[in-house]
Protein backbone atom coordinates (compact mmCIF):
# COMPACT_ATOMS: atom_id res chain seq x y z
CA UNK A 1 0.00 0.00 0.00
CA UNK A 2 3.17 2.32 0.90
CA UNK A 3 4.20 1.61 -2.93
CA UNK A 4 1.12 2.31 -4.69
CA UNK A 5 0.74 6.02 -2.14
CA UNK A 6 4.44 6.94 -3.34
CA UNK A 7 3.64 6.24 -6.84
CA UNK A 8 -0.19 8.15 -6.83
CA UNK A 9 1.71 11.67 -4.90
CA UNK A 10 4.77 11.09 -6.62
CA UNK A 11 7.01 14.32 -8.17
CA UNK A 12 5.80 14.03 -12.27
CA UNK A 13 8.97 16.44 -13.50
CA UNK A 14 11.89 14.70 -11.38
CA UNK A 15 13.90 13.94 -13.91
CA UNK A 16 16.46 15.72 -16.72
CA UNK A 17 16.82 15.17 -20.41
CA UNK A 18 14.56 15.75 -23.51
CA UNK A 19 10.92 14.61 -24.17
CA UNK A 20 9.07 14.82 -27.09
CA UNK A 21 5.53 15.75 -26.20
CA UNK A 22 4.21 12.44 -27.92
CA UNK A 23 5.93 10.62 -25.04
CA UNK A 24 5.38 12.96 -22.28
CA UNK A 25 3.01 10.56 -20.46
CA UNK A 26 5.82 7.83 -20.04
CA UNK A 27 8.09 10.61 -19.06
CA UNK A 28 5.55 11.42 -16.41
CA UNK A 29 5.28 7.79 -15.40
CA UNK A 30 9.15 7.08 -15.38
CA UNK A 31 9.57 10.11 -13.18
CA UNK A 32 6.66 8.31 -10.73
CA UNK A 33 7.91 5.01 -10.44
CA UNK A 34 12.14 6.21 -9.52
CA UNK A 35 10.85 9.45 -7.41
CA UNK A 36 10.83 7.53 -3.78
CA UNK A 37 14.07 5.63 -4.58
CA UNK A 38 16.26 8.33 -6.24
CA UNK A 39 18.68 8.48 -3.10
CA UNK A 40 19.01 4.72 -3.85
CA UNK A 41 20.45 4.83 -7.07
CA UNK A 42 19.65 6.16 -10.51
CA UNK A 43 17.91 5.25 -14.07
CA UNK A 44 18.05 5.77 -18.00
CA UNK A 45 14.82 5.37 -20.36
CA UNK A 46 15.67 6.22 -24.05
CA UNK A 47 13.13 5.99 -26.82
CA UNK A 48 13.25 5.69 -30.77
CA UNK A 49 10.61 6.23 -32.74
CA UNK A 50 10.00 6.19 -36.66
CA UNK A 51 13.93 6.75 -36.65
CA UNK A 52 14.05 9.57 -33.92
CA UNK A 53 14.53 10.08 -30.65
CA UNK A 54 12.08 10.74 -28.80
CA UNK A 55 12.81 9.98 -25.14
CA UNK A 56 15.97 10.83 -23.62
CA UNK A 57 15.14 11.27 -19.67
CA UNK A 58 17.48 10.40 -16.48
CA UNK A 59 17.11 10.66 -13.09
CA UNK A 60 18.69 10.09 -9.47
CA UNK A 61 22.43 8.90 -8.47
CA UNK A 62 25.25 7.54 -10.27
CA UNK A 63 27.35 6.98 -7.11
CA UNK A 64 26.45 8.14 -3.72
CA UNK A 65 28.63 11.68 -4.72
CA UNK A 66 27.72 11.76 -8.46
CA UNK A 67 24.13 12.35 -10.11
CA UNK A 68 23.29 10.07 -13.09
CA UNK A 69 24.19 11.57 -16.66
CA UNK A 70 23.22 11.46 -19.97
CA UNK A 71 26.60 8.92 -20.58
CA UNK A 72 26.41 6.96 -17.62
CA UNK A 73 27.25 3.45 -18.40
CA UNK A 74 25.25 0.52 -16.55
CA UNK A 75 25.36 -3.12 -15.90
CA UNK A 76 22.50 -4.73 -17.64
CA UNK A 77 23.26 -8.07 -16.73
CA UNK A 78 21.21 -10.41 -19.66
CA UNK A 79 20.04 -7.01 -21.55
CA UNK A 80 23.39 -7.24 -22.99
CA UNK A 81 22.45 -10.98 -24.42
CA UNK A 82 20.19 -8.89 -27.59
CA UNK A 83 23.31 -7.20 -27.99
CA UNK A 84 25.60 -10.36 -28.50
CA UNK A 85 22.93 -11.75 -30.74
CA UNK A 86 22.65 -8.21 -33.09
CA UNK A 87 26.52 -8.63 -33.18
CA UNK A 88 26.03 -12.18 -34.37
CA UNK A 89 23.30 -11.29 -37.03
CA UNK A 90 25.22 -8.91 -38.54
CA UNK A 91 28.07 -11.54 -38.71
CA UNK A 92 25.99 -13.90 -40.45
CA UNK A 93 24.56 -10.84 -42.67
CA UNK A 94 28.41 -10.31 -43.51
CA UNK A 95 29.02 -14.04 -44.16
CA UNK A 96 31.04 -15.08 -41.47
CA UNK A 97 28.96 -17.93 -40.72
CA UNK A 98 25.91 -19.48 -40.92
CA UNK A 99 22.80 -20.19 -38.74
CA UNK A 100 22.55 -23.99 -39.31
CA UNK A 101 26.30 -24.91 -40.24
CA UNK A 102 27.61 -27.01 -37.14
CA UNK A 103 29.85 -25.02 -34.71
CA UNK A 104 32.28 -27.18 -34.25
CA UNK A 105 33.41 -26.45 -38.20
CA UNK A 106 34.27 -22.65 -37.33
CA UNK A 107 35.60 -24.64 -33.51
CA UNK A 108 36.74 -28.12 -34.07
CA UNK A 109 36.99 -28.39 -30.43
CA UNK A 110 33.64 -27.90 -29.76
CA UNK A 111 32.41 -31.10 -31.27
CA UNK A 112 33.13 -33.37 -27.79
CA UNK A 113 30.78 -34.82 -25.80
CA UNK A 114 28.29 -34.86 -28.64
CA UNK A 115 28.31 -31.28 -29.99
CA UNK A 116 29.33 -32.19 -33.42
CA UNK A 117 25.62 -31.03 -34.39
CA UNK A 118 25.14 -28.61 -32.83
CA UNK A 119 24.72 -24.88 -34.53
CA UNK A 120 24.18 -21.25 -34.01
CA UNK A 121 20.68 -21.45 -34.31
CA UNK A 122 20.31 -24.06 -31.33
CA UNK A 123 22.58 -21.98 -29.23
CA UNK A 124 20.91 -18.38 -30.05
CA UNK A 125 16.93 -20.24 -29.82
CA UNK A 126 18.39 -21.91 -26.26
CA UNK A 127 18.08 -25.37 -27.45
CA UNK A 128 21.74 -26.81 -27.17
CA UNK A 129 21.30 -28.48 -23.81
CA UNK A 130 24.45 -26.09 -22.59
CA UNK A 131 22.66 -24.85 -19.58
CA UNK A 132 24.55 -25.71 -16.74
CA UNK A 133 27.50 -23.41 -15.51
CA UNK A 134 27.33 -24.67 -11.82
CA UNK A 135 28.94 -28.03 -12.38
CA UNK A 136 31.51 -26.90 -15.15
CA UNK A 137 33.67 -24.56 -13.07
CA UNK A 138 35.04 -24.78 -9.15
CA UNK A 139 34.49 -21.03 -8.52
CA UNK A 140 32.82 -18.17 -10.26
CA UNK A 141 35.83 -16.21 -10.08
CA UNK A 142 36.67 -18.21 -13.35
CA UNK A 143 34.71 -16.58 -15.56
CA UNK A 144 37.10 -13.41 -15.43
CA UNK A 145 39.12 -15.50 -17.68
CA UNK A 146 38.18 -15.33 -21.33
CA UNK A 147 40.34 -18.18 -22.80
CA UNK A 148 40.06 -20.54 -19.92
CA UNK A 149 35.99 -20.60 -20.49
CA UNK A 150 36.12 -21.12 -23.82
CA UNK A 151 38.00 -24.58 -23.08
CA UNK A 152 35.76 -24.76 -20.28
CA UNK A 153 32.27 -24.65 -22.74
CA UNK A 154 34.61 -26.55 -25.53
CA UNK A 155 34.47 -29.75 -23.33
CA UNK A 156 31.07 -29.37 -21.16
CA UNK A 157 28.48 -32.33 -22.01
CA UNK A 158 24.36 -31.11 -22.92
CA UNK A 159 22.24 -32.21 -20.55
CA UNK A 160 19.74 -32.96 -23.57
CA UNK A 161 19.39 -33.84 -26.95
CA UNK A 162 19.91 -30.69 -29.06
CA UNK A 163 16.41 -29.75 -29.80
CA UNK A 164 14.42 -31.79 -28.15
CA UNK A 165 13.44 -29.66 -25.37
CA UNK A 166 15.23 -26.07 -24.10
CA UNK A 167 16.70 -24.20 -21.48
CA UNK A 168 17.92 -20.96 -20.77
CA UNK A 169 21.26 -20.74 -21.25
CA UNK A 170 21.42 -17.89 -18.73
CA UNK A 171 25.34 -17.47 -18.36
CA UNK A 172 26.90 -19.95 -20.86
CA UNK A 173 25.21 -17.89 -23.47
CA UNK A 174 28.33 -15.78 -24.06
CA UNK A 175 31.02 -18.10 -24.00
CA UNK A 176 28.60 -20.00 -26.57
CA UNK A 177 27.91 -17.44 -29.14
CA UNK A 178 30.69 -15.29 -28.55
CA UNK A 179 33.30 -18.09 -29.15
CA UNK A 180 31.99 -19.24 -32.45
CA UNK A 181 31.80 -15.85 -33.58
CA UNK A 182 35.72 -15.19 -32.75
CA UNK A 183 35.96 -18.46 -33.90
CA UNK A 184 34.78 -17.85 -37.33
CA UNK A 185 36.13 -14.58 -37.96
CA UNK A 186 39.65 -14.75 -36.46
CA UNK A 187 38.96 -11.62 -34.72
CA UNK A 188 38.34 -10.61 -30.91
CA UNK A 189 34.96 -10.04 -29.54
CA UNK A 190 35.92 -6.61 -28.48
CA UNK A 191 37.03 -5.48 -32.39
CA UNK A 192 33.91 -7.21 -33.39
CA UNK A 193 31.71 -5.42 -31.53
CA UNK A 194 33.66 -2.29 -32.29
CA UNK A 195 33.72 -2.34 -36.25
CA UNK A 196 30.73 -4.01 -36.81
CA UNK A 197 28.52 -2.68 -34.25
CA UNK A 198 29.71 0.42 -32.04
CA UNK A 199 31.22 2.13 -35.54
CA UNK A 200 28.67 1.94 -37.69
CA UNK A 201 25.83 2.85 -35.29
CA UNK A 202 27.84 5.67 -33.28
CA UNK A 203 27.42 4.18 -29.77
CA UNK A 204 28.26 6.01 -26.73
CA UNK A 205 28.97 2.83 -24.89
CA UNK A 206 28.80 -0.18 -25.45
CA UNK A 207 31.09 -2.80 -23.60
CA UNK A 208 31.42 -6.49 -22.74
CA UNK A 209 34.58 -5.36 -21.10
CA UNK A 210 34.70 -2.22 -19.69
CA UNK A 211 38.32 -0.65 -20.64
CA UNK A 212 40.41 0.88 -17.49
CA UNK A 213 39.81 4.14 -18.83
CA UNK A 214 35.61 3.94 -19.05
CA UNK A 215 35.62 2.60 -15.21
CA UNK A 216 34.59 5.95 -14.03
CA UNK A 217 31.43 6.07 -16.30
CA UNK A 218 30.36 3.28 -15.12
CA UNK A 219 27.29 2.95 -12.65
CA UNK A 220 27.78 1.01 -8.80
CA UNK A 221 25.38 -0.07 -6.36
CA UNK A 222 24.72 2.49 -3.86
CA UNK A 223 25.71 0.92 -0.28
CA UNK A 224 22.56 -0.09 1.67
CA UNK A 225 21.61 2.19 4.25
CA UNK A 226 22.51 0.36 7.84
CA UNK A 227 20.98 -0.84 10.69
CA UNK A 228 20.74 -0.76 13.86
CA UNK A 229 22.24 -3.53 15.62
CA UNK A 230 19.69 -5.65 17.23
CA UNK A 231 19.78 -6.74 21.17
CA UNK A 232 22.03 -9.17 22.14
CA UNK A 233 19.92 -12.34 23.05
CA UNK A 234 17.14 -11.53 20.95
CA UNK A 235 15.15 -14.68 19.46
CA UNK A 236 16.64 -15.11 15.98
CA UNK A 237 14.78 -14.29 12.80
CA UNK A 238 12.42 -16.02 11.69
CA UNK A 239 13.43 -18.01 8.31
CA UNK A 240 12.99 -15.82 5.10
CA UNK A 241 9.55 -16.13 3.52
CA UNK A 242 9.89 -16.98 -0.21
CA UNK A 243 9.30 -14.46 -2.49
CA UNK A 244 6.69 -14.38 -5.65
CA UNK A 245 9.33 -15.23 -8.08
CA UNK A 246 9.78 -18.67 -5.63
CA UNK A 247 6.52 -19.52 -5.37
CA UNK A 248 6.24 -18.53 -9.22
CA UNK A 249 8.91 -21.37 -10.15
CA UNK A 250 7.16 -23.73 -7.69
CA UNK A 251 3.21 -23.49 -8.98
CA UNK A 252 5.06 -23.58 -12.51
CA UNK A 253 6.75 -27.42 -11.69
CA UNK A 254 10.28 -26.73 -12.88
CA UNK A 255 12.96 -28.53 -11.63
CA UNK A 256 14.99 -25.90 -9.01
CA UNK A 257 17.92 -27.59 -10.17
CA UNK A 258 17.53 -26.42 -13.09
CA UNK A 259 17.76 -23.24 -12.22
CA UNK A 260 20.58 -22.94 -9.56
CA UNK A 261 22.63 -24.57 -12.55
CA UNK A 262 22.39 -22.46 -14.90
CA UNK A 263 22.12 -19.40 -13.07
CA UNK A 264 24.21 -19.68 -10.03
CA UNK A 265 28.21 -20.88 -10.43
CA UNK A 266 29.58 -21.86 -7.04
CA UNK A 267 31.48 -19.09 -4.99
CA UNK A 268 29.10 -16.70 -6.60
CA UNK A 269 28.71 -15.00 -3.31
CA UNK A 270 32.48 -13.93 -3.35
CA UNK A 271 32.40 -12.55 -7.09
CA UNK A 272 30.85 -9.36 -7.68
CA UNK A 273 29.92 -8.28 -11.56
CA UNK A 274 30.44 -4.51 -9.91
CA UNK A 275 33.72 -4.91 -9.07
CA UNK A 276 36.91 -3.83 -11.18
CA UNK A 277 37.62 -7.11 -12.06
CA UNK A 278 34.26 -7.98 -12.86
CA UNK A 279 33.56 -5.04 -14.94
CA UNK A 280 36.56 -5.40 -16.66
CA UNK A 281 36.23 -9.29 -17.86
CA UNK A 282 34.43 -10.23 -20.63
CA UNK A 283 31.08 -12.14 -19.48
CA UNK A 284 28.46 -11.63 -22.40
CA UNK A 285 25.25 -12.94 -21.26
CA UNK A 286 25.72 -11.58 -17.84
CA UNK A 287 28.25 -8.20 -17.81
CA UNK A 288 27.06 -5.88 -21.09
CA UNK A 289 27.80 -2.74 -20.08
CA UNK A 290 25.77 -0.17 -21.62
CA UNK A 291 24.48 3.64 -21.85
CA UNK A 292 20.09 3.75 -22.62
CA UNK A 293 21.09 5.37 -25.74
CA UNK A 294 23.29 2.66 -27.08
CA UNK A 295 20.59 0.17 -26.44
CA UNK A 296 18.15 1.77 -27.89
CA UNK A 297 19.93 3.10 -31.16
CA UNK A 298 20.90 -0.71 -31.82
CA UNK A 299 17.16 -2.07 -31.17
CA UNK A 300 16.06 1.14 -33.46
CA UNK A 301 18.27 -0.50 -36.34
CA UNK A 302 16.33 -4.13 -35.61
CA UNK A 303 12.49 -1.95 -35.90
CA UNK A 304 13.89 -0.52 -39.17
CA UNK A 305 14.36 -4.09 -39.96
CA UNK A 306 18.57 -4.20 -39.83
CA UNK A 307 19.20 -0.63 -41.89
CA UNK A 308 20.20 2.62 -39.97
CA UNK A 309 21.16 5.85 -41.52
CA UNK A 310 21.10 4.43 -45.02
CA UNK A 311 23.49 1.42 -43.63
CA UNK A 312 21.59 -1.92 -44.43
CA UNK A 313 24.01 -3.86 -41.83
CA UNK A 314 21.12 -6.40 -41.51
CA UNK A 315 20.34 -8.45 -44.80
CA UNK A 316 16.11 -8.79 -45.23
CA UNK A 317 16.58 -12.38 -45.24
CA UNK A 318 18.90 -12.70 -42.26
CA UNK A 319 16.38 -10.32 -40.39
CA UNK A 320 13.11 -12.56 -41.37
CA UNK A 321 15.09 -15.37 -39.88
CA UNK A 322 16.24 -13.59 -36.39
CA UNK A 323 12.62 -12.38 -35.69
CA UNK A 324 10.95 -15.97 -36.16
CA UNK A 325 9.90 -17.27 -33.77
CA UNK A 326 11.59 -21.23 -32.57
CA UNK A 327 9.85 -22.71 -30.08
CA UNK A 328 6.62 -21.27 -27.80
CA UNK A 329 6.78 -23.59 -24.90
CA UNK A 330 7.66 -22.67 -22.14
CA UNK A 331 11.50 -23.67 -21.40
CA UNK A 332 13.53 -25.02 -18.16
CA UNK A 333 14.62 -22.07 -16.49
CA UNK A 334 12.11 -19.43 -17.09
CA UNK A 335 8.82 -19.24 -15.62
CA UNK A 336 7.34 -17.70 -18.19
CA UNK A 337 7.13 -18.76 -21.76
CA UNK A 338 9.51 -16.81 -23.60
CA UNK A 339 8.60 -17.44 -27.20
CA UNK A 340 12.11 -17.33 -27.79
CA UNK A 341 13.78 -15.85 -31.25
CA UNK A 342 17.35 -16.25 -32.06
CA UNK A 343 18.56 -14.68 -29.45
CA UNK A 344 15.21 -12.65 -28.47
CA UNK A 345 12.31 -12.74 -26.42
CA UNK A 346 9.29 -11.43 -26.73
CA UNK A 347 8.15 -8.11 -25.99
CA UNK A 348 6.63 -8.62 -22.15
CA UNK A 349 3.61 -5.69 -21.23
CA UNK A 350 1.10 -5.21 -19.17
CA UNK A 351 -1.69 -6.02 -21.58
CA UNK A 352 -0.66 -4.12 -24.65
CA UNK A 353 0.14 -6.31 -27.70
CA UNK A 354 3.88 -6.53 -29.45
CA UNK A 355 5.45 -8.43 -32.33
CA UNK A 356 8.39 -7.10 -31.09
CA UNK A 357 11.25 -8.64 -29.11
CA UNK A 358 14.40 -8.25 -27.43
CA UNK A 359 15.97 -8.96 -23.91
CA UNK A 360 15.65 -7.99 -19.95
CA UNK A 361 17.88 -8.29 -17.60
CA UNK A 362 17.94 -10.22 -14.18
CA UNK A 363 18.31 -6.37 -12.74
CA UNK A 364 15.52 -5.21 -14.11
CA UNK A 365 16.92 -3.71 -17.07
CA UNK A 366 15.20 -4.11 -20.78
CA UNK A 367 15.73 -3.10 -24.06
CA UNK A 368 13.33 -4.00 -26.91
CA UNK A 369 12.44 -2.77 -30.63
CA UNK A 370 9.01 -3.34 -32.31
CA UNK A 371 9.01 -3.35 -36.14
CA UNK A 372 5.63 -2.35 -36.78
CA UNK A 373 5.40 0.43 -34.56
CA UNK A 374 9.25 1.49 -35.89
CA UNK A 375 9.84 1.81 -31.94
CA UNK A 376 12.87 0.95 -29.59
CA UNK A 377 13.10 1.37 -26.15
CA UNK A 378 15.92 1.12 -23.49
CA UNK A 379 16.47 1.34 -19.37
CA UNK A 380 18.88 1.15 -17.19
CA UNK A 381 19.79 1.58 -13.82
CA UNK A 382 22.20 0.40 -10.94
CA UNK A 383 19.20 -0.26 -8.26
CA UNK A 384 18.63 -3.34 -6.06
CA UNK A 385 18.75 -6.96 -8.30
CA UNK A 386 15.09 -7.67 -9.26
CA UNK A 387 14.41 -11.10 -10.82
CA UNK A 388 15.09 -12.63 -13.67
CA UNK A 389 11.51 -11.66 -15.14
CA UNK A 390 12.66 -7.96 -14.83
CA UNK A 391 9.85 -5.95 -12.60
CA UNK A 392 6.77 -3.80 -12.56
CA UNK A 393 8.92 -1.00 -13.49
CA UNK A 394 9.98 -2.40 -16.82
CA UNK A 395 6.94 -3.73 -17.63
CA UNK A 396 4.71 -0.68 -16.85
CA UNK A 397 7.49 1.53 -18.65
CA UNK A 398 7.28 -0.79 -21.97
CA UNK A 399 3.17 -1.02 -21.62
CA UNK A 400 3.54 3.35 -21.60
CA UNK A 401 5.88 3.39 -24.37
CA UNK A 402 3.58 1.13 -26.78
CA UNK A 403 0.35 3.45 -25.95
CA UNK A 404 2.01 6.39 -26.89
CA UNK A 405 3.27 4.88 -29.89
CA UNK A 406 -0.49 3.89 -30.56
CA UNK A 407 -1.65 7.28 -30.19
CA UNK A 408 0.59 8.91 -32.03
CA UNK A 409 0.18 6.36 -34.83
CA UNK A 410 -3.53 5.46 -34.61
CA UNK A 411 -4.78 8.68 -32.37
CA UNK A 412 -5.99 6.64 -29.15
CA UNK A 413 -3.80 4.76 -26.61
CA UNK A 414 -5.52 1.74 -25.68
CA UNK A 415 -4.50 -0.66 -23.01
CA UNK A 416 -4.56 -3.81 -24.76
Amino acid sequence: MNKIKQYIFANTQNYRGKVDKRFEDLAKQFSRMQDARTDLGGAALVVYFQEQKVVDIYTGKKSATENWQSDTLSVCYSTGKGVLSTLAHILVSEGFLDYDTPVAQYWPDFAQHGKAKITLRHILSHQSGLYDIRNQIETASEMVEWSHMLKVIAKAKPHFEIATDAAYQALTFGWLVGGVLEKATGKSLSDLMLQYLVQPLQLDGAYFGVTEFELARVARPLAKLKTEPKPSGQAKPKPKKASLFDKLVEWSGQNPQDFQDAMIPKGMKKFSFFSNEGLKAVIPAANGVFTADSLAKIYAMLANAGEWKGQQLIRPDIFKNLSTIQYTQRDRIMPLPMYWRLGYHRVLTLGKSSKGFGHMGFNGSGAWCDPERHLSFAYTHNFATGSITGDYRLWGLTQETLRCADAALKGRKGWF
